[in-house]
């Protein structure tokens, strides 16, 4: 197997070094810093094609059925092992390995009872063993050689499969790794060009400082064009993000359109809240009479009395449902009103009640409403998305935007799941702090420069950023 290290003052030489001795097909198998520099082991593509005709041809031997079945003879084992000894590197762990099973194979043959040792005994020395009278010879040798045959033979048949399997996997592990190194090369291959237009590095870095991911991010940088100047790149990236995040813009407002709204998601994002709003601008818009509440918050102390108090406030009866029987009342009661709004309990993704809250809720009559915090965390934000996942048509609502210091990761959240954004909550007036989803708007809060911050990265950074980062699958960004 042909493989050679490199050393080199820094890890690009030793790339260098590394590729001018391998080609375009050099595989990196490993690096690290040395006293003299950096020390890179690596080897060429052909290396793995050439073990995977090994592997095939070696599996297609033990395949093979036997022509004969010849006695084990130690001298045709030595012929063996001497041409085991042309085998790679790589291939000599299953030698081992399968030398080693073989003598332990041998050790308990050895370690055999006289009574098994007599059974084993090939049916050559068993038919010259001295008998009492033919009629014993007859009757105990005859029934004995046929079993020894079979049991002799049932042992060997799976000990080819061990050392198969190993084998398999590390064919298997070397694919992956090819895979992982020509997807680091193509990342810092990326990086490289992008660094080298300061109008693509300025933008990587706004949009990371800005809170999206680096997956969209990348996205959108490699389908930027190149001739574009640094304010229509700055429109351009703002355009694209507008366009991808969707709104109900085009269509009536939530409160106008009216229906049976769930709201789900974390505690404390502000759902009863967001609640109190969406029936405030109902009842203030058709009238109280318009509005049904209904809550399932039977575990917060107060939840019920929150919604409650807001309900007087409104003039409008809030009732609490106790499972999935009640609800179906309640709905059945209240299917005359405009909007019927139904407060649910906080639940956590790993939450153990968050599937029977969801079965309670799984009718067709209910539209689910997820209230995601703007100001959290991108993986937080991850997390709640893919943990209150349905099919069809996902609507979201971001509230606390007035404390959020980015938005940036929530409207990355709500582009890459593709949800559909039905109001922004900007506050705890209820129920006018409460504004219509503008795409462009939010766009725009999120890129305003912020203040300046420990957590935002360097421009030096940026290649730890986008190191495990891939892009979006194809039609999941319109740019």
């Amino acid at each position: 197997m042909n493989i050679q290290r490199f050393t080199a003052p820094t890890a690009r030489e030793a790339l260098a070094k590394a590729r001018m001795a391998f080609g375009d097909g050099t595989l990196i198998l490993s690096n690290r810093p040395t006293a003299s520099g950096v020390e890179v082991v690596a080897t060429g593509e052909d290396t793995l094609e050439a073990l995977d005709r090994n592997e095939e041809a070696r599996q297609k031997q033990r395949q093979a059925p036997a022509k004969t079945a010849p006695a084990v003879n130690p001298d045709s084992q030595v012929i063996e092992d001497t041409a085991q000894l042309a085998m790679s590197t790589l291939s000599f762990q299953d030698y081992v390995r399968e030398r080693m099973l073989r003598r332990r194979h041998e050790a308990m043959a050895v370690q055999t009872t006289p009574a098994q040792q007599e059974l084993s005994e090939p049916p050559a020395r068993a038919a010259i063993r001295p008998t009492p009278t033919p009629v014993a010879r007859n009757v105990s040798v005859t029934p004995d050689i046929a079993p020894i045959q079979v049991k002799k033979a049932a042992p060997r048949a799976p000990l080819a499969a061990p050392t198969a399997a190993p084998s398999q996997d590390i064919v298997d592990e070397l694919h992956a790794m090819k895979t992982l190194i020509e997807d680091r090369f193509n990342t810092l291959t990326w990086l490289g060009q992008a660094r080298q237009n300061p109008i693509h590095s300025n933008l990587m870095l706004k949009l990371i400082r800005s809170g999206y991911s680096p997956a969209l991010a990348r996205t959108i940088m490699e389908r930027m064009p190149e001739d574009l100047n640094a304010a229509d790149a700055t429109r351009w990236v703002m355009d694209v993000l507008t366009r991808n995040l969707r709104t109900d813009a085009a269509s009536s407002a939530i409160h106008e359109q009216g229906g049976t709204y769930a709201l789900v998601g974390a505690t404390g994002v502000g759902k009863t809240t967001t609640a109190a709003k969406l029936a405030g601008l109902c009842a203030r818009t058709y009238g109280p009479a318009s509005v049904g509440l209904i809550t399932l918050d039977t575990y917060r102390v107060g939840a019920h009395e929150q919604l409650r108090a807001y309900g007087r406030m409104l003039g409008v009866v809030a009732h609490l449902a106790h499972d999935r029987a009640a609800l179906q009342d309640l709905l059945g009661l209240l299917s005359n009103k405009k909007m019927v709004l139904i407060d649910t309990t906080g639940i956590a993704p790993n939450d153990p009640r968050k599937r029977d809250m969801m079965d309670t809720l799984d009718l067709p009559e209910i539209h689910r409403l997820l209230v995601l915090n703007a100001g959290g965390h991108g993986d937080t934000l991850d997390d709640m998305v893919n943990s209150f996942k349905t099919t069809g048509l996902q609507q979201t609502i971001l509230s606390k935007t007035d404390e959020a210091a980015k938005i940036g990761p929530a409207l990355d959240a709500t582009i890459r799941h593709q949800l559909v954004l039905r109001g922004v909550t900007t506050g705890q007036k209820v129920p006018e702090d409460w504004e219509r989803a503008d795409a462009s708007n939010l766009v725009a809060m999120s890129m305003r420069s912020p203040a300046k911050s420990a957590f935002d990265p360097k421009m030096t950074d940026l290649g730890f950023f986008f190191a495990e980062s891939t892009r979006m699958q194809p039609g999941q960004l319109h740019a």
